[in-house]
């Protein structure tokens, strides 16, 4: 089996190649079934997805039987004045891989975000909900999604939140900075979504990408917290001398201007999951448990 991987470089990338070099999740072993799989782990550098002619240059010479596209232009401020690398990016990069898919009889698994959805009410969004995104970054992952659906037909698209992984930035390791530099951090309370393992969400990406149940997913932790909620237990399993003080959604916009809106409530329901391979998510607690123990023991290695 030969499984291409763009993005390779980011979080999830990363997490997708050492689960498959390694057979193992903090959920479980994969299946056997990916052993000995051939790995074309690429990133801009490598092949740029914007690039029509080069994606189907490089998917035709590959002959991938997998692509996951774990590429995307995440920076929410950024897109908002950035249109035009944040259209290529998210929304015709996915298309040209559909189509190279498509033409070359590979399955695509195209990684999307809770940002699809407005963000507002108090409960849960199903894949059935109707999405309304108000950001620049929102609205290009949706015409992302509706790229990969129109242009091919053996896809797997998988909403996330909140993610969080071993190499890179992120929220967590943000946190753990400010905890051990500060006093007291100022964290925003009034927005509640799903923190994500990304160890978590490469097990179920490789879990459907051997089934043909295709199809719009949400995979995201389970349960729901504020950025407050998160960034206090973050603080408190890594011992750090600093603690949490919660500031609403209006204090912080006022601080920050320019900042793009962030969604007040962008909790996820894994419905599709459950109703075809099943939800093995772990709860949001469990699964940053493990992070941290594990961030823990790569930092005394380095």
């Amino acid at each position: 089996m030969k499984i291409l991987i763009t993005g390779s470089h980011g979080q999830l990338g990363n997490e997708l190649q050492t689960m498959l070099r390694t057979g193992e999740a903090g959920i479980g072993r994969i299946s056997d079934k990916y052993a000995g799989c051939e790995i074309i782990a690429v990133d801009v550098e490598d092949l740029d997805i914007t690039d029509t002619e080069a994606v189907m240059a490089f998917v035709g010479e590959k002959k991938p039987d997998v692509i996951i596209n774990c590429a995307a232009m995440t920076n929410v401020d950024g897109c908002e004045t950035n249109f035009d690398a944040t259209m290529k990016v998210n929304a015709i990069g996915p298309r040209n891989l559909a189509m190279a898919a498509e033409r070359n009889g590979a399955k695509l698994v195209h990684v999307s975000t809770d940002y699809v959805f407005k963000g507002d009410g108090n409960t849960p969004r199903c894949e059935w909900d109707e999405t309304e995104p108000n950001t620049v970054y929102g609205k290009s992952k949706l015409l992302g999604e509706k790229y990969v659906e129109e242009f091919s037909t053996r896809y797997f698209i998988l909403r996330t939140a909140w993610l969080y992984g071993l190499i890179g930035k992120n929220f967590v390791k943000t946190m753990r900075r400010l905890g051990n530099m500060n006093d007291v951090t100022t964290v925003v309370d009034d927005q509640r979504g799903n923190p994500t393992n990304a160890n978590d969400l490469a097990y179920h990406i490789l879990k459907l990408a051997l089934t043909e149940e295709y199809g719009v997913y949400h995979c995201t932790g389970e349960g729901e917290c504020s950025w407050a909620d998160f960034a206090a237990l973050i603080m408190e399993l890594s011992g750090c001398k600093g603690t949490v003080a919660k500031c609403t959604t209006e204090e912080y916009s006022a601080k920050y201007p320019a900042a793009a809106p962030r969604p007040l409530y962008s909790s996820l329901n894994n419905l599709m999951l459950k109703c075809t391979v099943g939800n093995e998510m772990r709860d949001w607690q469990t699964a940053l448990k493990e992070y941290i123990i594990k961030l823990d023991e790569m930092e005394k290695d380095q």
